[in-house]
């Protein structure tokens, strides 16, 4: 526990020393648009609160994107979440069940060896009593299931697939309280189609309206947003913007 200072002041750190990729068993490697996401996210304003409590991360299809929430996620519920903090990974209209965040969650976890023993795994719960009783856990989309969560950051996956109102009023729901100076709402998703998801294109357009900080990244207003049109990841080579499709602007 004496080390969470050190790493709450780097959480890249943490994330490539702490945390194991399941499909390795080795530490995580950031790709260079997740680490200038990094950079960001966790920016404090004079009064100690999150500058960007509000953030979006889209990328091309099969971009690590649900790993990297999964690990942004456990920087935040671990490193800054204090007493009791409360992570929500948020299941879209299509999966029904628990997303695919908390689902890469538990695996990360599970490969982590300082994780692993420290928590207490269920189908749809993660907790850390070591951690001052950190938890994340799995949230149906059902916004009244989700009345009166205290969420350090509540994880939206996919937000093109978040289309109906009951969605919409979860999407709600899930505000960053205004009670934890460190919370916020995390959304990782690629762009999906016009029309497709109102959430998604009003998430867009407000984070496009912000100043350019980093190669497709845009912060301002309370807002963090990344917006990448091309491959990010070495996996994604020539051949597959023209079996995958790009992240371009909704309203192209």
């Amino acid at each position: 526990m004496s080390s969470i200072d050190h790493w709450r002041s780097d959480p890249v750190q943490f994330i490539e020393t702490v945390l194991h990729d399941p499909e390795t068993g080795k530490p995580f490697k950031l790709l260079p648009a997740e680490r200038d996401f990094l950079a960001h996210a966790f920016k404090l304003d004079a009064s100690g609160r999150l500058l960007y409590p509000e953030q979006c991360y889209a990328a091309p299809k099969k971009s690590g994107k649900t790993a990297f929430a999964a690990l942004h996620m456990l920087a935040t519920v671990l490193l800054f979440g204090g007493r009791f903090a409360e992570g929500y990974c948020i299941a879209n209209d299509l999966e029904q069940a628990a997303s695919r965040v908390f689902q890469a969650a538990k695996r990360i976890v599970e490969a982590s060896p300082l994780l692993k023993r420290e928590a207490k795994i269920t189908a749809d719960r993660i907790l850390f009593p070591a951690f001052h009783g950190a938890m994340i856990s799995a949230v149906a989309c059902d916004y009244t299931g989700a009345a009166g969560a205290n969420p350090v950051i509540s994880c939206f996956d996919e937000l093109w697939g978040f289309v109906s109102e009951n969605s919409r009023r979860l999407w709600d729901e899930m505000i960053p309280p205004p009670t934890r100076k460190i919370a916020c709402r995390l959304t990782v998703t690629y762009a999906g189609f016009s029309g497709e998801s109102v959430l998604l294109e009003e998430l867009n357009r407000r984070g496009l309206a912000q100043p350019e900080v980093g190669p497709c990244l845009h912060a301002g207003d309370g807002i963090l947003l990344a917006w990448h049109h091309d491959p990010i990841a070495p996996w994604q080579t020539e051949a597959w913007p023209r079996c995958a499709g790009l992240c371009a602007p909704i309203n192209s």
